[in-house]
């Protein structure tokens, strides 16, 4: 079941990359557990689910990574042939590295959270919070009317028609997708504005290092959360 459902989720992945750079497949995998910890039921179902999550997610990860690859390498002009050969290094050196980052994870809170998704599939629509359906429901058929309405409308009005895929990243990832977002594209407006040559040739390079920094953090913040240590400031909403 695993492997039939990743391939569409897979591209529905690759796709969203190729919009947004970035990889949402923890998400379509929790899609996946939902459906197997369903059709398990209660005997097997966290176990199941929890199992074949775990590879849909390498499945559906493998496409972002492909389609990022090759995106970059489009914008280097490099050989498709060396991308093809990097690919194997690194997957080679992958079978090394990732089992010890699990081993340095193997008590991170995820676990628990995933568990938890597993033991939702298996309870049913009864144990989700109230009015998550209607939502889900009013959201899909958002989407679907919005993407009508770029594809069959004429073009100044279609090109002002927001992407439903790109607004439905910063609900997962947080809001500072958004800011990151709004930010970059205002620099790239007035980049244009300044010097439309050297905006078109520099931007993509500018946005890859800018992500790539951003990526950097990652690591560092997994340890600090492992380790306990709490942010000196956050943003708290508390009741009136």
């Amino acid at each position: 079941m695993s492997y039939l459902l990743a391939p569409s989720l897979a591209f529905c992945n690759a796709y969203g990359a190729g919009l947004t750079d970035i990889n949402m497949s923890y998400n379509y995998g929790k899609v996946g557990l939902f459906a197997l910890a369903a059709l398990a039921e209660k005997q097997h179902g966290v176990v199941a689910g929890l199992a074949g999550c775990g590879l849909m997610k390498s499945v559906i990860s493998v496409s972002c990574i492909l389609i990022q690859d090759l995106k970059t390498g489009h914008l280097t002009l490099t050989s498709p042939r060396t991308m093809l050969v990097s690919q194997a290094i690194g997957t080679t050196i992958g079978c090394v590295v990732s089992p010890l980052c699990f081993l340095l994870f193997y008590k991170a809170p995820y676990a628990v959270i995933y568990r938890n998704i597993a033991i939702l599939g298996v309870k049913g629509f009864s144990a989700l919070p109230y009015h998550c359906l209607q939502l889900c429901y009013g959201f899909f058929g958002f989407t679907v009317g919005i993407n009508l309405v770029k594809d069959f409308s004429p073009p100044r009005i279609g090109k002002w028609m927001p992407l439903p895929m790109a607004m439905a990243v910063p609900f997962l990832v947080g809001a500072y997708f958004s800011i990151d977002m709004c930010v970059g594209t205002l620099i790239v407006f007035v980049w244009h504005k300044l010097n439309p040559k050297k905006a078109e040739l520099m931007v993509p390079v500018v946005a890859s290092s800018l992500i790539c920094g951003e990526g950097l953090w990652t690591l560092p913040e997994s340890i600090l959360s492992l380790a306990g240590v709490n942010p000196p400031m956050c943003m708290k909403f508390v009741a009136s």
